[in-house]
């Protein structure tokens, strides 16, 4: 089984910034890529940036020039950094792990998700 776990949500004024970190651990063989998503109360999750194990990133096009998503691949943890950020960048921000186990083909998993709150 693999454990995914995020950190760094809370409460910022509009126009500041928040770090989110996730770390993915247990029987984990190799991670392919990760992610992060969001989603605000009464709407559906919406896929914010993606980093592969070859290091490619990519982004919804609403958070390119301020969101930046990267990795340590050593400690098997993600991280987006969060700047200008906006009220409607409120929402349960989660990480997606797609990797293979000694238990099983790849596969996704999720973690319970940080809430982000950002104030006018």
């Amino acid at each position: 089984q693999v454990q995914v776990v995020e950190s760094g949500g809370g409460l910022v004024q509009a126009g500041g910034s928040l770090r989110l970190s996730c770390v993915a651990s247990g029987s984990i063989y190799r991670i392919e890529s990760m992610a992060w998503y969001r989603q605000a109360p009464g709407k559906q999750r919406e896929w914010v940036a993606l980093i592969t194990s070859a290091g490619t990133t990519n982004y919804a096009d609403s958070m390119k020039g301020r969101f930046t998503i990267s990795r340590d691949n050593a400690k098997n943890m993600v991280y987006l950094q969060m700047n200008s950020l906006k009220p409607e960048d409120t929402a349960v921000y989660s990480c997606n792990v797609r990797a293979t186990s000694f238990l099983s083909a790849m596969r996704d998993y999720w973690g319970q998700g940080t809430q982000v709150t950002v104030s006018s």
